[in-house]
């Protein structure tokens, strides 16, 4: 071939490559999802390239492939219904009971029964994406968060008698069964369990209205009596100081050490009656006061529980306790 007709071979081909439309080097199916890469040629010497990622976005923009995403719910019955909205085969509920931040996850797109596939060339066809959820973090209540804080520390007079003003409405009154142990029978669960708990720990329930008379008006004055014994038989003598609290006027002091408050765990969640135990201190010339919530755990776990109860009877989606994984 001379010279002249080469480079006239050379630039006619050039002239096709530049205007030539691209053509599939494999073609994709449109009736089924991409399983494998789109190649194709294209002009400027046939280069082959992939355009797998192009037709991707082109047909998630016209039509997601998938569900997917986090939706935080705001109440326990908005997750029930989400769960309902999208649950399949694979959903599951996850129920993570960390007592600070308890929460329910639903996963609509979740694993399938069965063991993996361990072969490395075959997909797991029980594996699923586990991307597509629903949560609701359960809110403590406010005036869980604040007798919880208040808990255990020491307060003066005026703090306290501030307190309980501040609070009066979550107080309610023992039965006559609380007060009254051995005497009246117990006419609800709850009571049994709160006259139990008072035998327990040698406590005495209190009214309300003495609470806040107390916070008010307390004094204490301690006073100081030399006792001397003697054992008739060894002749031997013991002294000791009594010290007792008395009122002022000189009455021994009869101070109930629980009362009984009926507050939500969690916000508009149902009322949890909790007996409060109050004690004293007095040292030196400082007296100091103290609320403590007798086991709370066992409030908020019980309030989780039911919780969760709920949402699996409304579901019929199974549970988990714990965290799903990341």
């Amino acid at each position: 071939m001379s010279e002249a007709t080469r480079n006239i071979a050379e630039t006619v081909r050039d002239l096709m490559t530049d205007s030539a439309d691209f053509s599939y080097v494999t073609m994709p199916d449109p009736e089924q999802p991409l399983t494998a890469p789109v190649l194709v040629s294209v002009p400027h010497g046939r280069k082959v390239e992939e355009i797998t990622k192009q037709i991707r976005d082109a047909a998630q923009y016209l039509k997601p492939a998938r569900r997917k995403g986090t939706a935080k719910l705001a109440t326990l019955q908005s997750l029930i219904n989400w769960a309902n909205r999208f649950k399949g085969e694979t959903s599951v509920l996850y129920a993570d009971p960390t007592r600070t931040a308890p929460s329910l996850t639903c996963i609509a797109n979740y694993h399938a029964e069965g063991g993996p596939q361990l072969d490395a060339n075959t997909p797991d066809g029980a594996a699923n994406y586990g991307d597509h959820r629903g949560v609701y973090t359960f809110p403590l209540s406010k005036e869980w968060r604040r007798w919880m804080k208040a808990s255990g520390e020491p307060m003066g007079k005026d703090d306290m008698a501030q307190f309980i003003e501040d609070n009066a409405k979550d107080f309610m009154d023992p039965t006559p069964a609380l007060m009254n142990p051995g005497t009246v029978e117990p006419e609800q669960v709850w009571e049994q369990r709160l006259v139990e708990i008072a035998d327990k720990i040698g406590g005495r329930f209190g009214q309300h209205l003495k609470l806040v008379h107390m916070s008010r008006e307390f004094a204490v004055h301690e006073v100081s009596n030399l006792s001397v014994t003697s054992n008739r038989d060894t002749g031997e003598s013991t002294i000791s100081f009594v010290n007792e609290h008395k009122a002022p006027s000189g009455e021994p002091l009869k101070i109930p050490n629980l009362f009984l408050i009926a507050i939500p765990v969690f916000e508009s969640g149902a009322l949890y009656r909790l007996p409060i135990r109050f004690q004293y201190r007095k040292t030196g010339g400082t007296l100091k006061f103290t609320l403590t919530i007798y086991d709370p755990d066992r409030a908020i776990d019980d309030a989780f529980d039911e919780a969760v109860k709920t949402a699996t009877e409304q579901t019929a989606l199974p549970v988990f306790e714990g965290t799903p994984e990341a």
